[in-house]
């Protein structure tokens, strides 16, 4: 099995999302997976422009020659990984240009799936097979921050003809990682997420039970809001004496 990863955290491994991304990684390395993990930072991709050239002029060639030349050979792995942490709602700008970049890969044409227009693919046994998994961490305390995310990765899914085989969600992720920084009793999350990439390489899926793990409430949210006050009072503070 072959697994391309995204990760498009600006923190690239030093990132919230990476806590989650990496043992998630790890665990279908240990499984037997083949995996490649790109960062969008290193990546020099241009917008889509939209001039339908990929699609009109030299079908399935995009005329911006960038890095994404290297990345479209990758699309065929059996599971794409896209990590973004939240912001503004949704995946993050870097990680949302490369999806918009991967147009080449479908034809002008249309066709009704599953009751719906959606543009055929060029390699019907390459890109058009496989999964989808949304890795994704946010600041604020509520898991619900992830739903646009998730709504639009199962979107791309079926535009793609991909399964989305799930979402390994962290809230209140800055906490996440000092709480992990002081040796607090977290350390089950990312055991979990581990778990999560085994069963994913091992039994075609993720359980519900491993998924909660990880997304699972650290402090309460009135805790959470007092402590995120403070914190960036002192930051604020310290910013301003620099």
């Amino acid at each position: 099995m072959k697994v391309l990863a995204f990760n498009s955290s600006p923190s690239k491994d030093k990132g919230n999302t990476a806590l989650i991304l990496n043992p998630f990684l790890e665990g279908m390395k240990e499984a037997g997976a083949d995996v490649e993990v790109l960062y969008t930072k290193d990546l020099n991709i241009n917008p889509c422009q939209g001039k339908f050239t990929c699609w009109l002029k030299t079908p399935g060639e995009c005329f911006q020659k960038d890095d994404m030349q290297q990345v479209y050979p990758k699309l065929k792995a059996d599971v794409i990984v896209h990590a973004s942490p939240i912001y503004v709602d949704g995946i993050n700008g870097p990680l949302k240009n490369l999806i918009d970049r991967c147009i080449p890969v479908a034809e002008p044409f249309v066709e009704l799936r599953d009751g719906h227009c959606r543009h055929p693919l060029r390699n019907k046994t390459g890109t058009n097979a496989g999964k989808v998994v949304l890795v994704s961490t946010c600041g604020f305390w509520e898991i619900d921050n992830f739903e646009p995310a998730i709504f639009h990765m199962k979107a791309a899914c079926k535009n793609m003809n991909r399964t989305f085989a799930g979402a390994l969600v962290r809230p209140c992720a800055h906490a996440f990682q000092a709480m992990l920084a002081m040796g607090a009793p977290v350390k089950d999350i990312p055991e979990a997420a581990k778990e999560a990439g085994r069963q994913l390489v091992k039994d075609g899926e993720m359980s519900e039970e491993t998924l909660n793990i990880i997304s699972r409430e650290l402090i309460p949210l009135e805790t959470f809001i007092q402590m995120s006050n403070k914190t960036f009072e002192q930051l604020i503070e310290a910013a301003n004496k620099s």
